[in-house]
């Protein structure tokens, strides 16, 4: 990483933090993350941050769950945990977080997507509709998936392993001919020491019986809804595990292999 991204990673997060007191006041403009990706793959998996707090900072999101106890994802005010048997539950206000992106999702420009798009192409056509590689976007993708092949991570016990080595725990499931929603977003490049650069989906179904960190998909058809985001807002753990860390250079080709 070069020293200007460094600076400029910096920056923002010593920005975030001096206007912490304000993010739950900025407006719809605004993309609230708790806790980093940087400790989440040093195996940081717990935190103070409860759901009924998260929801203060948006109804629409992805994450996961102290202990890295499955995939969240939230949608219309509803938040999901997505285990690793598979199954679907409602999020408890009291259930806490080691990492997620929330905020309140308003709509800046719809795709209509007919005939059939695998993942690939699906964000191709993002990277190209997108007006700036430099701000953040939430992205919401609703229609009908020929298929979808998403993974949930089960729960970790203490002394924690990393999460390229947690990730290999990974369930893997396989959805065919269901509706339902892609949840995601977009971060800059120079986020990178944050969070993971470029997009990141989950997925939730209609019925709301099946779920997860999306890997693949091929959509039928259906509806993109960009949302822009200029403001964004990090809230860092006040634990030990956190303060005492020692963050050195995030290895992003493990993260990559992780995220896969």
């Amino acid at each position: 990483m070069s020293k200007n991204k460094i600076l400029l990673t910096s920056f923002i997060v010593l920005s975030a933090l001096a206007q912490g007191c304000l993010c739950a006041h900025q407006g719809k403009d605004t993309v609230s993350q708790f806790s980093t990706i940087n400790a989440l793959m040093k195996g940081l998996y717990d935190t103070d941050f409860n759901y009924a707090q998260i929801k203060e900072y948006g109804s629409f999101g992805i994450g996961t769950f102290n202990g890295l106890d499955g995939e969240m994802v939230a949608l219309n005010g509803k938040f999901y945990q997505v285990k690793s048997d598979g199954k679907v539950y409602l999020v408890d206000d009291s259930m806490k977080s080691s990492f997620c992106m929330v905020k309140f999702f308003s709509t800046d420009e719809n795709i209509t997507l007919k005939g059939e798009t695998d993942y690939e192409h699906l964000i191709k056509l993002l990277e190209e509709k997108i007006p700036s590689k430099n701000i953040f976007y939430a992205v919401k993708i609703e229609g009908n998936f020929n298929y979808v092949k998403a993974r949930s991570v089960p729960r970790q016990a203490k002394p924690y392993k990393g999460l390229t080595a947690a990730a290999k725990e990974q369930s893997v499931f396989e959805f065919k001919n269901k509706r339902g929603a892609l949840v995601g977003f977009r971060f800059p490049g120079y986020m990178s020491e944050v969070n993971l650069a470029g997009w990141h989906f989950h997925f939730i179904s209609e019925d709301e019986t099946c779920g997860g960190h999306v890997l693949d998909c091929a959509l039928a058809n259906g509806l993109i809804s960009i949302d822009r985001s200029s403001g964004f807002c990090l809230k860092l753990p006040d634990n030990q595990d956190f303060l005492n860390a020692d963050f050195k250079k995030l290895d992003e080709a493990a993260l990559k292999k992780a995220e896969q």
